[in-house]
């Protein structure tokens, strides 16, 4: 079945994330504003770099204290950003491993939850054939590259994931227009679901002096009616839960082998597939 008949929860046709990493102080603003507009995030921490000294309350990376204060018990996510944040081009695969595994272990003990995902410390020239195959060693679902596309895409290779744009695209508020207001596809059939994944470093607000950027940006498109707010974790859960499901031969059933519910559109008529059930679709 193609993909053009998935719709995100409650039949909506637009989602968002967000992707910001190090787990620097500039995190405490990003998350009020990002909180204010109902809008998740991923953020992609590196267990090995907290700071040891709660010495400034603006710059620099948080300490765990800081971390938990901020993160625990929101809605936002927690991943992988290496453990020492290695250009792991210049180390062996072993430390590769290590710090893959180190920091996942560090952060999943460290919130209480599982750590799935992940961004590639130092960007995409981290992103081989030979670090993907360690990742999926590693149980990482999803880890995001800095690829960018300036396009809506739903990822379909998930260790090799690009995003929409950086904050700083010249083109970003353009961009937010077109996913929110741009002119639906002709055929209900192209009409497929979009995906705006915004991804940067709140660090960097701080240095370009820059914050009105997000706060512009999550203005016009939080608080929507239309559009999931999701976390780059719950993004995969979800397409990967579509991917799942089973038709019969003739297309008049489907099973749902997961745990999430998944909405369909099915020539136009609106379908929900509970987790764990078959449903009679035409």
């Amino acid at each position: 079945m193609s993909r053009i008949f998935l719709r995100f929860p409650s039949f909506k046709e637009k989602a968002l994330t967000l992707s910001y990493d190090d787990g620097v102080r500039q995190d405490k603003r990003l998350v009020s504003i990002l909180n204010k507009h109902k809008i998740k995030a991923t953020f992609n921490i590196n267990g090995g770099l907290f700071n040891t000294k709660r010495d400034s309350e603006t710059v620099g990376r948080m300490t765990e204290e800081e971390a938990l204060e901020l993160y625990l018990g929101t809605d936002h996510e927690i991943a992988n950003h290496g453990f020492k944040h290695l250009h792991w081009s210049v180390f062996n695969d072993a430390a590769v491993v290590n710090d893959v595994i180190k920091d996942r272990t560090h952060l999943e003990n460290m919130f209480g939850r599982v750590v799935k995902g992940m961004a590639y410390p130092n960007g995409s020239a981290n992103c081989t054939e030979k670090t993907v195959d360690i990742l999926k060693k590693c149980g990482i679902n999803y880890a995001r590259t800095t690829v960018s596309t300036e396009r809506f895409d739903i990822p379909t290779d998930w260790l090799r994931m690009s995003s929409t744009c950086h904050h700083n695209n010249p083109k970003l508020m353009e961009l937010a227009e077109e996913f929110l207001n741009g002119e639906p596809k002709k055929y209900f059939w192209a009409n497929t679901p979009k995906l705006f994944y915004l991804w940067g470093h709140s660090y960097e607000f701080d240095n370009n002096n820059n914050w009105e950027v997000i706060e512009k940006f999550c203005e016009f498109v939080g608080g929507r009616e239309d559009v999931w707010y999701a976390t780059n974790g719950e993004i995969y859960d979800y397409v990967t839960a579509y991917d799942r499901l089973e038709f019969s031969v003739d297309e008049n059933y489907v099973y749902n082998p997961s745990a999430i519910d998944v909405y369909l559109s099915y020539f136009n008529n609106k379908i929900v597939i509970p987790a764990g059930k078959t449903v009679k679709i035409k």
